[in-house]
């Protein structure tokens, strides 16, 4: 017999039942009844934490977005720094950013809400790990803390998420380079 999930193992199966649901069934086939199905639980075990489909798809989201966060790279400096960290995204992020934008398209639709309202880089952690970064070359002379508003911080990651969701598929390194080096270098020095 199975041993029964609990507490924080539980949650994590059921939003990764929920993420695994949205991805191979899309939101308009998305239901509770089939996340519940593949957690392998009951209705009221999923009910107890997210009221209807919109709540579970917002702490899916947000849940994955943590999961996948990937670690802030210590090259030695900035452009090392942020080829490492858009090579990983540009690579393993690419169905994360897929589902964000594509397949919810009918959810921020029907909900009003934006990509960014699940993206919420402090929720998931993401805004630390860019400061962390962006911090290590202000300590260590590359850039000018005052050229580095939170747009331009933003910036080669917007660049990216535009070519992975132009293409859907993993970004050429030469491109990253292109978006480090041409753009996003010249505005910060």
């Amino acid at each position: 017999m199975a041993q029964r999930r609990r507490g924080a193992e539980l949650e994590k199966a059921l939003l990764d039942a929920s993420w695994d649901e949205l991805t191979d069934s899309g939101y308009a086939r998305f239901t509770m009844d089939a996340v519940v199905k593949r957690a392998g639980t009951s209705p009221p075990v999923l009910y107890r934490r997210w009221s209807d489909r919109d709540e579970l798809i917002r702490a899916t989201i947000v849940h994955v977005l943590r999961e996948s966060r990937p670690a802030v790279p210590d090259t030695g400096s900035l452009r090392g720094d942020l080829l490492a960290l858009m090579r990983e995204i540009a690579t393993a992020h690419v169905q994360l950013i897929t589902v964000m934008y594509a397949h919810l398209a009918s959810y921020y639709r029907e909900t009003g809400r934006s990509p960014s309202s699940l993206f919420d880089p402090v929720a998931t952690g993401r805004a630390a790990a860019l400061d962390m970064l962006f911090e290590r070359a202000v300590d260590r002379g590359e850039i000018e803390p005052e050229l580095l508003t939170e747009r331009i911080k933003t910036l080669p990651f917007v660049l990216l998420r535009h070519e992975i969701l132009s293409t859907f598929a993993p970004v050429p390194d030469h491109v990253l380079e292109e978006i480090v080096d041409t753009i996003f270098l010249p505005l910060v020095h």
